[in-house]
Order: C-alpha cells, then structure tokens, then sequence
C-alpha cells in the first residue's frame, strides 16, 4: 500500500525545530550578557581596588620618606650637638689649665712671702714689717680662694659636660665581646644543622654591630645584626676593652653609682673578662695585660682618688655570691678566723632599696689589698667541670666598692692654708696675728680632735672666713660576673650539678624578666622573684649607671646561645629610666 507523505506536516516539524534551536541560542546569549555584565563589574571594583592600593603606596612612601627626613635631621642635630660638647670640653681643658698656673704662681708666691715671714720673725721682732708681709699673706690667700672657687666652678663645669656626653650614649649600656676560638670549640660532635661545629658564624661587623649567620645548610644566606654601643672583636685586648669602661669611673667620684655586669654562656669569656687569667697558683700576680676590668678599675680607682686631698676618700669592699638562689658573704670569717661562705638575706629597706644587713665590709687603702681579697674569695665559689668548660663558675659573683668621701676641694684648701700657718707659728712662736688666734690655739690645745679630718677651725692660726663642713657622700661600684647560660644536654650535668644548672637557668630567667618588664614599662617588676635580681635591683632599675658586658662565643656549636645572649643584650638597650641621680654633693656653710 503506498506512502503518501504530508508535507505540510514535515515543513510543520522542521519550524518546531528551528524555533526550538533560536529559542537556545536566544538563552545562551542572554547567559552570555549576563556573564559578561558581571566581569564588566567585577573588572570595575579590580581597577578601584588597584587604584586605592597604588594611592595607599604613594602615601605610605610620602610617610617613609618624610620619616627618613626627619631620621636624617635629627642624626645632623645629634653630631652638631656631640661637636659642640667636644669643642666645649677642649675650651674647659684650656681655661682650666690657665687657671691650674694662676692658681700654681700664686701658692708660690704664698710660701715665698712666709719664708720671709718666718726670716724676718727669727732676726728681728719687727712688727710693723709682719704686720704688713702677713697683709700681703692674706691678700695672696684670698686671690688664692677666688682661684680655687673658679678652678672649681671650671671643674664641676667639665663634669657635668663628661657625664651629659656619657648620658647621650643611654643609662644602661651594652657592650659585646666576641672572644676568640679556643680548643674546646673544635668538638668532634657535629652541630644540629650539620655543619662543622668550628665555623665561625658570630663577628664583629665593625665598632658597634656583630654579623651573625643563621643559615642552614642548602639554605640561603640568612645574617642577622645586632648593634650596641661598642663592640670588642677577638683580636680586642684586655687594656682596650677596659678603655671603653674606665670613663664610667669618673662618674663614680662624681656621685654617682656604677654597676658593670658580665653576662653570656659557660666558656664566653665572662670571668676572664671581669678578673682576667688565673693561674694555677692564685698567690702568682697576673701580668697587667691579662687583667680583667676588676682589678683595672680597682687600680684606677685607686690612682684617681690618689689625686685627690688625703684623707678625702675612703673605700670599702664586700663580696657576695649568689650560689643555688642563697646568698653567700665569702668575707665572713668563723672563730678561728678563717673565711667561709655565711648566709645572708636581700631586705627592702623603707626607702624602697636593696640591702643586705650584717655583710662584711673590708676597708681596704690599696688595689694589692683588692687582689689578695679576689684571690681568697675564688677559692670559695664555687666551681664544676662540664662538658663545655672544665672549671665552670656555678655561682654570681658581686663585688663591691663603696666610696665614702667628703668635699675634696674644700678639704685641700683647708690644709694647705694649715700646713703655710704652721710655719709662721714656728717662726714667731711669741707672735699672733690677734686675740683671737690666741684665744683659738688655746681651745684647740685643751680640746683633742675627734675625727680623722680636721677643717680649717682647728688650725693654730684660723683665717677669717666661715667654717666648713663637708656632708659624707656614699657611692658604690658593683663589679658582678655571672654564672654562665647552658643547656642540659650541653653541660652534661646530673645530680647535685644539675640542681645548680637549674638555679642558674632560673636566676638569669628572672633577670631577663625584669628587663622584659622595665622594656616595656610594666607596673610591677618582678625583682624578688629571684636573690640575685633582688640583689641588683637599684643597679638595674635604679639610678646607677649600668654597663651590661655581652660574652658571646664565634663558633657554630653555640649559635643557639650566643643568639640568646644578643637577644638579651637588645632587650637591655630598649630599656627607658630615669637619668641617673648624683648623690648630694654640695658644701654646707655655717
């Protein structure tokens, strides 16, 4: 039967097709509009987006750069400002020694004129001649007095310019000492990274910068710099480190209080920095190159007060050691007189400084007399082979130097002035310039003198000017070495040994957390958290003048420690007190 096939119905099912294609072209368009209206607006908020950054970048250069302006500035001011303190100091030095010469001229021919005074008072009692040689005396004695008053005003001048100049360098000082290799450095035990354990890593970048190299090894280059304000490299000796201390004794017989402390790992130079080399026999003197800022400071201390009047100063020294969190007087002595460690205790006094009642104080007049104290005392602290030092210190050690002094310029005059009327009561033994005089030989004679230093109302012959009085003024000077930082697994250390590794590892802890806390100016400073932060905590946080000596080893095998240290020395420097206070220095008139 044949097909007949509906054409109309064909063409009928191809347009339903075609309009069902366009009705799916027509969608996918309208997909595609919205598609490409959303990129349109996510394009837009890209290109906001990016401008606002590149607006934020330009501000934030503006800012850099007006800061490294301001930067630039205020280091111009700073050197301005340290030149013209330097340029003042070298006027001072002249005007001072010009004044040293009219001074000198003028006691000269103050003893020339008592010579003829005392000449003319043997051959002939000539008391109009006297009368008139003792006007010029004292004519002389009074330009002498205004010398004196300005050579003192000059002098007081130079100290407050020296101590403003040291004041500019921060109240608490780091310094950092990079000591050389030393065999133990060369360990057969390869370091965690694997490198050798004998590849320098720590150095001295330049005056005030240490380079340390962190990196690993297949790593890249990673240094990190430190900086502080002087920085000794291994080839540093003993007298150019001392150098850079020494100014801060000035500053002690100024008034002020100084505390230098060394601080570091077992076997960083720390001991032989503070005392210097040891030999076997403690009796032997150590040449004056290998010693330490201990006996050098003693020594100088010493020779400065040596310039000044007798009898002006006097010095006292104890000696402490903070053993397993205990404080130990190593002066004491028992019955028979020997020296044993004795137990003391840290109290708070009313006026909120540390103390340490009953301690042994030893006067001592010479820096000999130091030394042989040092040397009795090292046989006392305490010490324990480890695996990184074979004589570890296990204990701080603190010496002191208290300075007792009165007016020195006040105190000079006054004898000379004595000395030259002495000689004219020997050469007219029945002539007084006054009643008065008489009247004050004769309360001198019958009244003894109870104090060693006598002013110038207990001369035969008193020059008519007010008496003075001069106010004692105490200052110390803390010298104090540190028990070293170390590891469990690095000292090798048990039982009784690894008890004081512990106390140690704690003490300097609590160190560190005082420093944290005075950093970022906390209301609470944990000072009695430890002996030896409750010892310290006028130095550390109160008005003394504080030197912080970093030990660091150069080696690879103590890169953890070292890195400690350094951290500890910039957490030091960020510290903001109150500028050091001087101690009362005036002269009372009555």
């Amino acid at each position: 039967m044949p097909l007949f096939i509906n054409r109309d119905q064909i063409f009928a099912h191809q347009v339903h097709l075609l309009e069902h294609k366009l009705r799916s072209k027509e969608e996918r368009i309208l997909e595609l509009e919205t598609e490409n209206a959303l990129l349109h607006l996510r394009l837009a908020e890209c290109m906001g987006k990016l401008r606002r950054d590149q607006e934020e970048e330009i501000s934030a250069k503006r800012r850099c750069q007006h800061q490294g302006n301001v930067q630039k500035r205020t280091r111009a001011a700073l050197a301005v400002l340290l030149s013209e303190v330097q340029d003042l100091k070298q006027d001072l030095q002249d005007v001072f020694a010009v004044y040293v010469g009219f001074a000198t001229e003028l006691e000269k021919q103050s003893k020339q004129l008592l010579e003829q005074v005392s000449c003319t008072a043997v051959q002939a009692y000539q008391g109009d001649d006297i009368q008139k040689l003792q006007a010029q005396v004292a004519i002389l004695e009074h330009g002498l007095q205004e010398e004196k008053e300005r050579c003192r005003t000059e002098r007081m001048r130079r100290r407050l310019l020296h101590n403003t100049l040291v004041e500019l360098r921060g109240n608490i000082r780091v310094h950092c000492r990079v000591r050389p290799i030393l065999p133990f450095d060369c360990s057969q035990v390869p370091s965690t990274n694997g490198s050798s354990s004998s590849e320098v890593v720590v150095q001295a970048f330049s005056d005030d910068s240490v380079l340390v190299n962190c990196a690993k090894p297949g790593s890249p280059v990673m240094n990190k710099m430190f900086e502080f304000e002087r920085v000794h490299g291994p080839e540093d000796t003993q007298d150019a480190v001392f150098e850079e201390v020494k100014p801060l004794l000035t500053s002690l017989l100024d008034g002020y209080n100084v505390c230098i402390m060394a601080y570091g790992q077992t076997g960083s130079g720390k001991t032989y920095t503070m005392i210097g080399s040891q030999p076997e026999d403690l009796t032997v003197p150590v040449h004056n190159s290998q010693q330490g800022i201990i006996p050098k400071a003693a020594n100088e201390l010493f020779k400065l007060i040596s310039e000044k009047p007798a009898e002006s100063h006097t010095v006292e020294m104890s000696v402490v050691e903070v053993y397993n969190n205990e404080l130990l007087d190593l002066l004491a002595k028992d019955e028979e007189g020997a020296r044993v460690g004795v137990k003391r205790e840290v109290i708070t006094t009313s006026t909120g400084t540390s103390e340490v009642p009953c301690l042994t104080h030893e006067l001592v007049e010479r820096c000999a007399e130091v030394m042989q104290l040092i040397s009795a005392v090292l046989r006392l602290r305490a010490h324990s082979p480890t695996l990184v030092h074979r004589d570890s210190s296990r204990s701080h050690l603190i010496v002191t130097l208290t300075v007792t002094s009165k007016s020195p310029n006040a105190l000079a005059l006054a004898r000379r002035l004595q000395g030259g009327q002495k000689n004219v009561h020997r050469g007219s033994q029945k002539e007084w310039w006054s009643p008065r005089c008489r009247r004050a030989a004769s309360s001198c004679s019958s009244s003894p003198a109870t104090s060693p230093y006598h002013s110038p109302c207990q001369s035969p012959c008193p020059s008519p000017r007010p008496s003075i009085s001069q106010t004692p003024i105490r200052t110390k000077l803390q010298l104090v070495d540190l028990a070293g930082s170390e590891s469990v697994g690095m000292s090798g250390v048990s039982g009784a040994a690894l008890w004081e590794n512990s106390c140690i590892n704690r003490s300097l802890s609590a160190l560190s957390d005082v420093l944290g806390a005075l950093a970022e100016q906390r209301p609470h400073v944990p000072y009695r958290n430890s002996k030896l932060t409750h010892l310290l905590q006028d130095s550390i946080g109160g008005d003394a003048k504080l030197l912080v000596m970093l030990c660091v080893s150069p080696t690879q095998r103590f890169l953890t420690e070292s890195l400690q240290s350094l951290g500890f020395g910039s957490r030091a420097r960020q510290i903001q007190r109150d500028p050091p206070r001087r101690k009362n220095t005036g002269i009372k008139m009555k």
